[in-house]
C-alpha cells in the first residue's frame, strides 16, 4: 500500500472531467477563506458536505417549523426533512444535467441551518426587532463562516458559500433570469429545487391540517403539473431537465445559462405559489399557534436583551457584540427550546402548545 492515498481524491477530480463544461470542478474551486492540505480521500465538496452533515446547527434542524408548529403528527414535514427532500432533488436535477453533485449536495444539506425557530414566522419577526433585520440565509453563511466549531467556523468552499447565501427566493416570480446572475448552475439548481420540495410537500401538510383540500387546487395548476404528489414533483423536476437542454440547443457564444423551466409549469409554479401564500402561509401566520410564536420570539428577544449574561458563553465569545450574541442564540433555538424557554420566562405564555409540552 502506498503511503499517500492521495490518488484517490486525484481519481475522483478525474471524474469529475466527465462532466458538464458547464459544471464546477472541485479542483477548480475558488477556494476556502483559510487555505488548507487537501483530503486524500474526498474532493473539496464531498469534505464541505461531510462538515454540515457533521455540524450542530444541521441536527438543530430536526426540531425546527417548516410550516406547521411543533406538529404534532409523525408525517409532517421538519426543517431537516425538507433539507433532505430538496438534496434528493436537486442532486437528481444535477446529475441529469451532468453538473457537479457534491457540489449541489453541500448546498443543499447547509442552505437552511440558519432558520428560527417557528419557520418564516419567526424569521419575520426577528427581523423586525434587530435593527439590521434578520434573514436566514445571511444567518445559514454566518452559522458556517463564524459560529460553528466553537467559532473557528467550518472553513466551506466559496462555491458553497455563495450557493448558501443566495437560495432565498422573493415573493413572486422567483424564477426571472435577472435574479440568478453570477450564481453557479449547481447553486441555481438548489434554488429551484427547495421551491419544488417545499411547495408539495407543504400542499402535502396543508391537506393533512384540513387547512386545504386538494378540490381546492386551482384546476390550472392541476392541469399543468399533476394532480398527485408524485406526479407533480416528476413533472416538475422533468421540466427544469428538459428546459436546460433546450436551452442548451439555442445556447449563443457568452450567454448565461440559467436553470428555469418552460412557460406553461413556470406560470403553474408560480400561481401555486401565490395560492400557498394566500391559503396556508399567511393563514397560519395570524392563527392562534402563529400569534404565539411571534409573542415568544418577542419575548426572549427582549429578555435576552436586558439579561445578556443568561446567554451562554459560548456565543458571547463567537459573536462579535452582545446585541448579535442574543440574535445568534435565539434563531439556535429549536422550537421545543424556544417554547420552554419563554414558559419558564413568562410562564402560560405558550398555551397553545401546552398539550404538548406541557400536559
Amino acid at each position: 500500500m502506498p503511503d499517500s492515498l492521495e490518488h484517490i481524491r486525484l481519481s475522483l477530480e478525474e471524474n469529475e472531467n466527465l462532466l458538464s463544461h458547464h459544471a464546477i470542478k472541485s479542483a477548480n474551486s475558488k477556494g476556502r477563506l483559510i487555505p488548507e492540505n487537501k483530503s486524500d480521500l474526498r474532493t473539496e465538496f464531498q469534505r464541505d458536505r461531510d462538515r454540515i452533515i457533521h455540524s450542530k446547527a444541521f441536527r438543530r434542524i430536526k426540531h425546527k417549523t417548516q410550516v406547521f408548529i411543533a406538529p404534532q403528527g409523525d408525517h409532517y414535514v421538519t426543517r431537516l426533512t425538507h433539507t433532505l427532500e430538496v438534496s434528493q432533488i436537486a442532486r437528481t436535477i444535477a446529475r441529469s444535467l451532468r453538473l457537479n453533485e457534491d457540489l449541489t449536495e453541500a448546498i443543499s444539506l447547509g442552505h437552511d441551518m440558519g432558520h428560527t425557530p417557528f419557520g418564516h414566522i419567526g424569521e419575520d419577526e426577528l427581523g423586525k426587532l434587530c435593527s439590521n433585520g434578520f434573514r436566514h440565509n445571511k444567518q445559514s453563511l454566518r452559522i458556517v463562516d463564524r459560529l460553528e466549531k466553537e467559532g473557528k467556523g467550518l472553513n466551506l468552499t466559496w462555491e458553497v458559500r455563495q450557493g448558501i447565501l443566495h437560495h432565498s427566493k422573493p415573493e413572486g416570480d422567483f424564477l426571472n433570469p435577472e435574479l440568478v446572475s453570477d450564481l453557479t448552475l449547481e447553486a441555481q439548481v438548489v434554488r429551484i429545487s427547495d421551491a419544488i420540495a417545499y411547495l408539495n410537500h407543504d400542499l402535502l401538510d396543508a391537506f393533512r391540517a384540513g387547512v386545504i383540500s386538494e378540490t381546492n387546487l386551482p384546476k390550472s395548476v392541476t392541469s399543468a403539473i399533476g394532480s398527485r404528489h408524485s406526479e407533480r414533483v416528476n413533472n416538475m423536476i422533468v421540466d427544469v431537465v428538459r428546459s436546460f437542454y433546450d436551452s442548451l440547443k439555442q445556447e449563443k457564444s457568452g450567454e448565461e445559462l440559467v436553470i428555469s423551466m418552460s412557460d406553461d409549469i413556470r406560470n403553474a409554479m408560480n400561481e401555486l405559489r401565490d395560492y400557498m401564500f394566500a391559503n396556508v402561509y399567511r393563514p397560519e401566520d395570524v392563527g392562534d399557534e402563529g400569534r404565539c410564536a411571534r409573542e415568544i420570539i418577542r419575548l426572549l428577544f427582549h429578555h435576552y436583551d436586558l439579561n445578556k449574561d443568561e446567554i451562554p458563553k459560548e456565543y458571547k465569545v463567537r459573536s462579535e457584540s452582545e446585541g448579535q450574541a442574543v440574535v445568534d442564540y435565539i434563531s439556535g433555538m429549536t422550537d421545543q427550546f424556544a417554547i420552554r424557554a419563554a414558559e419558564i420566562i413568562s410562564p402560560g405564555i405558550a398555551n397553545p402548545f401546552k398539550d404538548r409540552f406541557f400536559g
